[in-house]
């Protein structure tokens, strides 16, 4: 890959975007590290009510520190998105697990390949204390469960460490409240065929005494929600079809044999199966119309989203 000259980085507006909840910890260094490898950007730093110095040391450090109230990780990223202008967003988080170094590369990859969305896959030799056996084990599942559903070729899914467009950052609706955001982040490039790519980063242990904010069971489980809820609003006609499906092989499995009894003697003993059975089936027929109904409904929205995706300009197309 051709690499941007320093000269070329300049002429855009590169915003460093970082969340943060109690990191008094870690958020000196990661300000000191991005200023490093991007000194053309500025540095915001998020605060989402925190309880230590997170603002002060980072206030300290040369970032420009926003308060954000609503807790949760998918309120500070509605807000970032919001409040902040710039060409391109590096959105990190504020743990210092993420490699700065890696920063730039992530920038000319978005530039040089004319992406929309850049994520910085984790890899790590196991030994990574912030990276868990139960998370990547839980990444992977989700990450497969959402290339399955939605297409995409993504390696980590669930990663914080992404480099954005305009186009996209302004584009994106942000629904979630939580750590799903990410999954929401993805899904969005997906469902509008964003151009997408992947680079793998380094992936390294906390400081000592800070501690993730991840719970490996809650979140995945809001994770998995967000899948779901998702698959119903995006790919309603496939969601709603498997539930009529499954409503009507119920029906067809209480309805056989009374069929059968209903041949042989001309009557139908279990009437009340019988109404069970029909009420199925009937629900089945419903559930598949509001599949039609809803899938027609999305496709608008999506006309309507692309619109807006389309409305915004772009980054220029660099030479190579």
């Amino acid at each position: 890959m051709k690499q941007l000259t320093n000269s070329s980085i300049t002429d855009f507006r590169i915003a460093v975007i970082i969340p943060c909840y109690n990191e008094e910890l870690a958020i000196a260094k990661v300000v000191a590290d991005f200023k490093k490898e991007l000194p053309e950007s500025i540095i915001y730093v998020f605060d989402n009510n925190s309880t230590d110095r997170t603002s002060e040391v980072a206030d300290s450090a040369g970032a420009r520190v926003v308060h954000v109230s609503q807790k949760g990780k998918g309120n500070v990223v509605r807000r970032m998105f919001a409040d902040i202008e710039a060409d391109i967003y590096l959105m990190v988080d504020g743990d210092s697990t993420y490699d700065a170094s890696f920063a730039p590369k992530l920038v000319d990859k978005l530039l040089n390949d004319h992406l929309d969305m850049v994520i910085g896959c984790r890899i790590d030799a196991g030994e990574a204390e912030n990276y868990r056996r139960g998370h990547r084990f839980g990444n992977r599942i989700i990450t497969g469960t959402v290339r399955h559903i939605f297409g995409g070729q993504f390696s980590d899914m669930l990663s914080g460490y992404r480099a954005f467009s305009r186009r996209y950052v302004k584009s994106f609706p942000a629904l979630t409240t939580g750590f799903e955001t990410e999954t929401e982040l993805t899904i969005h490039a997906l469902e509008l065929r964003m151009p997408f790519g992947e680079i793998e980063t380094p992936y390294g242990a906390r400081p000592d005494g800070s501690s993730s904010k991840l719970s490996t069971y809650r979140d995945g489980l809001r994770i998995l929600k967000t899948i779901m809820r998702l698959y119903m609003i995006e790919r309603p006609l496939e969601f709603f079809s498997i539930i009529g499906l499954i409503l009507a092989s119920i029906s067809v499995f209480l309805a056989f044999p009374l069929f059968i009894e209903y041949i042989g003697s001309g009557l139908v003993p279990r009437f009340p199966t019988a109404i069970l059975s029909v009420g199925l089936m009937l629900s089945a027929q419903l559930a598949l119309v509001c599949g039609f109904v809803l899938d027609t409904v999305t496709r608008g929205r999506h006309e309507l989203r692309r619109i807006a995706y389309l409305s915004i300009q772009g980054l220029p197309i660099v030479k190579k």
